[in-house]
């Protein structure tokens, strides 16, 4: 067997265990299962192309893949060991970045190796110089937007620039320049490639990824870090053209469309436009993410008053948010489910499909601390039950609980689903402050009769509340 031949057996192995990582990681219960495929599949795909390379007699790229594998498994282990899982989301962006920056400089190495270099050489290759002259071209636009756009991700979700979306003059119509731009240019550089061009280009495509991310705000960055992440598989995609790598391209298919499926899902949960979310916001000119002010007085509570409406309580609903995850409150939380229990109380957790700021978010620190899966329930399936609750703890989430988004059409987060809690008896929301959530809005449920403040940490007033119990 050719080495040629024994490469591609291995990356069709390594392409059915990145299937069956999708598969696995679908559900809460097959999640570990699918992380190891997706492992094992990588780990076949660098032994082959390592193996390729020694085949093929060349120890340079033999030795400088080698040390590219130890440099970034360093790297991952170091921050895969130290990241907190509120860390998580901008993690994750930034790893999308380098996948873009990848794509973008094998595009530039495509360029030079064929269009750029001596005449006749690419055609002593048997290189359709014009299809792979568009492959260049898309394949850089598509991994510039991707940096650039990660890169912006990063900064919001790290809390490095603000989280409100930036509102140019004119913005949609820049957006939609910047892709006819593109299309001009990718016709022109086909036809008489140079380095102008491409240079003009990129210039373009990292520009278009800025503003695309800049201009979505913060209620929506959970759609733009898996809409990212399609955007990586895509770039990933199109280096494997470049490349004639077929495991390239079809890990690249696998995540782009898995990514863009996923942003579909959660843009119909969140009432929201795919195309307006992917397009930066497009058909929301001049939205803005306002903070708003609401009138009304807030209601205090102590520790040893929620543990009495726990103990009279027959049915509780816990709806957790980031706030949990920036406490560590997930023992706490998931302690205190336990006890609620022992105590003949039906406890159950309503999760909406972008609490936190990744999608799955809350699911990981629930499962994390060995929640039971059956009682974590999805906003539509907790939803109607809400006015039957006796209590709802609201531990860390704000945005996903606001009834303006419900009940005020000019509210920036109108028309997004949201989890009803105020339909519940009593309602006790813990938070640090009365800052306003993620999205910069203002929430009127802290004023409603029904509702009590709990404030301080997260993990410190839940313990309270179990020693009262």
């Amino acid at each position: 067997m050719s080495a040629s031949t024994a490469a591609s057996a291995a990356y069709i192995v390594a392409g059915l265990l990145f299937v069956l990582s999708l598969a696995g990681l679908s559900r809460h219960e097959t999640a570990k299962a699918g992380n190891a495929y997706g492992m094992a599949g990588m780990a076949v795909a660098l032994v082959a192309t390592v193996g390729l390379a020694w085949r093929n007699g060349n120890a340079l790229s033999v030795g400088l893949i080698v040390v590219a594998m130890v440099l970034g498994a360093v790297i991952g282990i170091w921050r895969a060991r130290i990241v907190e899982m509120t860390g998580m989301p901008e993690l994750i962006a930034l790893l999308h970045s380098f996948v873009g920056l990848a794509a973008v400089l094998v595009g530039w190495n495509g360029y030079l190796s064929v269009e750029g270099a001596p005449a006749g050489e690419a055609e002593e290759l048997g290189l359709p110089v014009g299809i792979h002259s568009a492959e260049v071209a898309i394949g850089v636009f598509i991994g510039a937007v991707t940096f650039t756009g990660s890169i912006v991700a990063f900064l919001k979700l790290s809390g490095r620039i603000r989280s409100n979306p930036l509102v140019l003059p004119g913005k949609n119509a820049l957006n939609v320049g910047a892709l006819a731009a593109f299309a001009v240019l990718t016709v022109v550089f086909v036809v008489s490639p140079g380095l102008a061009v491409l240079s003009g280009l990129t210039v373009l495509a990292l520009a278009l990824g800025w503003h695309l991310v800049a201009s979505i705000g913060g209620g929506d960055m959970p759609v733009v870090v898996s809409m990212l992440n399609s955007y990586s598989g895509w770039a990933a995609a199109a280096s494997g053209f470049l490349l004639d790598n077929d495991l390239l391209i079809v890990t690249g298919a696998l995540v782009g469309s898995s990514g863009a499926y996923l942003s579909y899902i959660m843009c119909q949960a969140m009432n929201r436009s795919f195309l307006s979310v992917i397009a930066g916001g497009f058909g929301n000119e001049g939205a803005t993410a306002a903070s708003g002010d609401v009138d009304g007085e807030h209601t205090e509570v102590t520790a040893e008053e929620v543990a009495q409406l726990l103990r009279d309580a027959d049915s509780v609903v816990i709806t957790p948010g980031y706030g949990m995850a920036v406490a560590h409150a997930q023992n706490a939380v998931a302690e205190l489910t336990r006890t609620l229990s022992d105590k003949g109380v039906d406890v159950r957790f309503g999760i909406h499909p972008v609490a936190g700021r990744l999608p799955g978010h809350m699911n990981v620190l629930l499962a994390e601390a060995r929640v039971p899966y059956d009682v974590v329930l999805e906003m539509d399936e907790i939803n109607d039950d809400l006015a039957k609750t006796d209590v709802v703890l609201v531990i860390g989430a704000n945005d996903t609980v606001n009834p303006a988004a419900a009940e005020d059409p000019a509210s920036p987060i109108a028309g997004m689903p949201v989890l009803h809690v105020w339909d519940a008896g009593h309602v006790v929301v813990f938070k640090r402050s009365m800052s306003t959530g993620y999205a910069g809005v203002q929430n009127p449920l802290f004023f409603r009769e029904n509702t009590r403040m709990l404030f301080g940490d997260a993990r410190e007033r839940v313990e309270d509340i179990l020693r009262a119990l």
